[in-house]
């Protein structure tokens, strides 16, 4: 079997820890998912994406998608983790009372 390839999709630690980001933007593969979903997301078309993030393209759009359908799960799960308030409540606490 073929592994996919998504001709706009790259990781790079470096930029928003290294989860599935639009290539050359700080755009994640999780936000579009966002923007796309039903449910628990938007429920926005590809065009009504195309008109919040004007900076990206059709074909990184649907790129970010194709990538999103075909990793479905672990994206879906990664996007409850993301929207988890209690848990970056946590985070925030914890961060707090780190000393300067």
């Amino acid at each position: 079997m073929k592994t996919a390839t998504y001709p706009h999709i790259t990781r790079n630690k470096a930029v928003l820890g290294g989860i599935p980001i639009v290539a050359g933007t700080r755009t994640s593969v999780r936000s579009i998912a966002g923007y796309y979903q039903m449910g628990m997301g938007m429920g926005m078309s590809v065009d009504e994406i195309l008109q919040s993030l004007a900076h990206l393209s059709a074909a990184q759009v649907h790129s970010a998608l194709a990538y999103y359908f075909d990793h479905q799960s672990e994206m879906d799960r990664d996007i409850a983790r993301n929207n988890d308030v209690a848990f970056w409540k946590k985070q925030a606490e914890k961060f707090a009372h780190q000393p300067a």
